[in-house]
């Protein structure tokens, strides 16, 4: 769960672990509660943005360095999530008498600890670094 800029986020994930140790989501849960609602389809669509652009930085934004500089330089050598490798993500929105929040960042933090989470239900191993990684 995560409390940001006047909305309350909350996400579950559903995964697995292959036999060489590499980590799938393939369902993720989020709640919103951003106060009132103008525009569901645009939280919806926010609120999956924001877990797809958390989930790549969680499970593939490693940032390496070679004699001291920077090693990636766009997405051609940074890995994002690519389509077929997009969790299916509902967002069940939460309309409260709360002033109205933010919608755009708010759920992109809560993904990496709710995949950790996950993934220790399933393995037992906690995660304590990203990107997250079983060893």
């Amino acid at each position: 769960m995560h409390d940001s800029f006047g909305s309350i986020v909350a996400e579950v994930a559903e995964v697995s672990v292959d036999a060489r140790k590499r980590i799938r989501v393939h369902k993720v849960s989020c709640a919103v509660d951003c106060g009132q609602v103008v525009n569901p389809l645009g939280i919806e669509a926010q609120a999956q943005g924001a877990v797809v652009f958390g989930l790549s930085a969680a499970l593939l934004g490693a940032v390496t360095l070679k004699e001291g500089r920077v090693e990636q330089s766009n997405f051609h050598d940074y890995r994002v999530l690519r389509m077929p490798e997009v969790p299916d993500v509902t967002v069940q929105i939460l309309e409260s008498d709360a002033k109205m929040g933010g919608i755009g960042e708010p759920a992109t933090a809560p993904i990496a600890p709710a995949v950790a989470n996950a993934v220790y239900a399933l393995t037992r191993q906690r995660l304590r670094s990203l990107p997250l990684r079983l060893t």
